[in-house]
């Protein structure tokens, strides 16, 4: 993740570590201007060094299995060098390195607080501004909702936090299925929701296996369930974020959390299934029958028009998620009906494949087509370009 930061964040984050007890230059920083809300009254500047100094103290391995070294040795150089005072010299010979590699794993420490700072900066960006920490409000996002793989989802919480989890010493095991998991989300805030989660249970359990799944649960659930060894047997539920926890409830996910006779630990995200709807669009009664055999164990939803002029007033009245249009029909063919999809206010935005003998994707996709694929079809093939368009 470090590659996606600026390299002028990274260079805040390295001023601010530099400067930890000068407060009246960490009152005037430009990171201190959107540090995650404190207590009421607490100077900026003070702010910013509690966030800043959490970050490094994150890094920490768990004690009670040593961490890999080189986490170790990462924290006790930021620890050292910034906090305890020691020149890079002093902590070089201490931790029994060359100066030139301490110089190396200074910006590789530089970048970890950085990654934690910009996430810190990431979630609170989901917040709209607010005159007072009283008034603070969640944006509310029910409105904005519509089908997301869970799957993809998923796939990018980890490479988030991927950087983490190896300092922390955890490999993640993800079992998530190949094929899309659909759910109905904001998927900007979901995607925010699964970082977090996977964040938090990085830094709660013990170097190691962290397991994670994704699966339907029938009817209408899809469960994301993280299976992990809890550094603190002690410790109580996984500590989310007010913020992330108002996100949950607006999403409508629900969170369940158990303990094992192994002392390890099960936490659950529920996810309400979203099935979309696909119109085809072909008037040979072989191809929408050898479709809807294709996806009856599948979570689409199959809606069959038999002429352009039939899928025309569909799409405009159901607005369904997809469509996959034939381009030989009589009256109205493929091309007119694409046409006058991609004209209409009301159905211009459905994403269209179209699916033809007549091989001429230049022309299907200068008149709007989301993909074009070339019979015979197969459902390899047909999965594929729903996966390829989002669904």
């Amino acid at each position: 993740m470090s590659q996606s930061l600026p390299e002028a964040f990274i260079d805040d984050v390295k001023q601010v570590l530099e400067n930890l007890y000068d407060f009246p230059l960490l009152n005037r920083h430009t990171l201190a201007q959107t540090t995650r809300a404190g207590q009421p009254n607490e100077p900026l500047g003070h702010r910013l060094r509690r966030e800043v100094m959490e970050a490094v103290e994150s890094l920490k391995p768990g004690a009670e299995n040593g961490g890999h070294p080189n986490a170790a040795r990462l924290y006790n150089l930021l620890h050292m060098h910034y906090v305890g005072g020691m020149t890079l010299q002093e902590v070089a010979n201490e931790l029994g390195i060359s100066v030139r590699q301490a110089y190396r794993d200074l910006r590789h420490g530089h970048e970890s607080v950085g990654e934690i700072l910009w996430f810190n900066r990431q979630l609170q960006a989901q917040r709209p501004p607010v005159a007072s920490p009283e008034a603070a409000v969640v944006e509310p996002v029910d409105e904005k909702f519509s089908a997301h793989n869970a799957a993809t989802l998923l796939e990018n919480a980890i490479k988030a936090v991927q950087r983490l989890a190896e300092q922390k010493n955890l490999r993640l095991i993800d079992s998530a299925p190949t094929v899309p998991i659909l759910i109905s989300t904001n998927g900007t805030v979901a995607q925010q929701v699964f970082i977090h989660v996977l964040s938090q249970a990085i830094q709660q359990a013990q170097p190691g296996d962290l397991r994670l799944s994704l699966q339907p649960l029938p009817p209408d659930h899809v469960t994301l369930e993280l299976l992990y060894a809890p550094r603190d047997l002690q410790a109580g539920t996984l500590p989310i974020a007010d913020a992330v926890q108002r996100f949950v409830q607006q999403l409508r996910f629900q969170i369940q959390e158990e303990r094992l006779g192994d002392a390890r630990r099960v936490f659950r995200l529920m996810l309400p299934a979203q099935q979309p709807t696909l119109l085809v669009v072909d008037d040979s009664q072989g191809l929408t029958d050898l479709l809807q055999r294709y996806f009856t164990d599948s979570s689409y939803k199959v809606l069959v028009a038999d002429s352009g002029a039939a899928g025309l007033k569909l799409a405009e009245e159901l607005r369904p998620d997809a469509m996959i249009v034939d381009l030989m029909m009589p009256d109205m063919d493929g091309w007119e009906l694409l046409q006058r999809l991609r004209n209409n206010h009301r159905t211009g935005s459905i994403p269209v494949i179209i699916c033809s003998v007549i091989n001429d994707p230049e022309l299907a996709y200068s008149l709007g087509a989301s993909l074009f694929i070339s019979k015979p079809l197969t459902k390899d093939r047909i999965l594929d370009a729903l996966r390829d368009i989002g669904l």
